[in-house]
């Protein structure tokens, strides 16, 4: 919380004025030494830059087999979304829902708020209802578990790998290379630097 430049640390709720953090800073609290405010170095440029690099994964990652099967001369190949309509298929509703909202429908909206947001900020404009716009970003931004998916798709191929030839898909690596640039764009992003540009573009 901060009011007229008063902040309250997050760990001992001292009170305290908080002047400005140079970027690549790190504001202690005078008491108990927590974390006040860290300045991340071009965290706009750097956050936009790797959401533009997870989009093309995310599109690559939907758009190309996931996952080939030869199963006695068989083969077949799976994507995420012939995945999810599988599941649905075999009376699994409930999960085949899950899986589509954590890993491809919380995903695709963490990046378009991302890039709705910080785009216009980087070119020296306002996105239209931007603050309803950032703050549903921080709402998605927890159900996008794509990890777990990726995990459980590990564990049922090695499960399958006697039973049939298990070869990955170009989708497969996209998706294991997204999480971590997704991952690496949501640490990059300094919410505060956000609200202080638009406060900036107000005036």
């Amino acid at each position: 919380m901060a009011i007229s430049g008063l902040v309250a640390c997050h760990d001992c709720d001292l009170l305290q004025q908080l002047g400005e953090v140079p970027e690549g800073a790190v504001a202690l609290c005078g008491r108990c030494g927590g974390v006040l405010r860290r300045r991340r170095r071009n965290s706009i440029e750097r956050t936009l830059a790797l959401t533009l690099s997870a989009s093309i994964l995310f599109a690559v990652a939907n758009a190309f087999p996931f996952l080939g099967f030869d199963m006695q001369g068989r083969e077949t190949q799976t994507t995420l979304f012939t995945g999810v309509v599988d599941l649905w298929e075999q009376g699994v509703q409930e999960i085949a829902v899950l899986v589509a909202f954590t890993a491809v429908i919380a995903p695709f909206f963490q990046l378009t708020l991302l890039l709705y947001v910080l785009l216009p900020i980087q070119l020296g404009g306002v996105p239209w209802q931007m603050a309803r716009a950032f703050r549903l970003l921080r709402r998605v931004q927890p159900w996008s578990m794509m990890e777990v998916f990726l995990v459980g798709i590990l564990v049922a191929v090695t499960k399958l790998q006697g039973m049939a030839s298990v070869v990955p898909g170009l989708a497969l690596w996209a998706f294991a290379a997204l999480i971590v640039v997704l991952a690496a764009a949501t640490a990059s992003l300094d919410p505060e630097l956000v609200w202080q540009r638009l406060e900036a573009r107000r005036r």
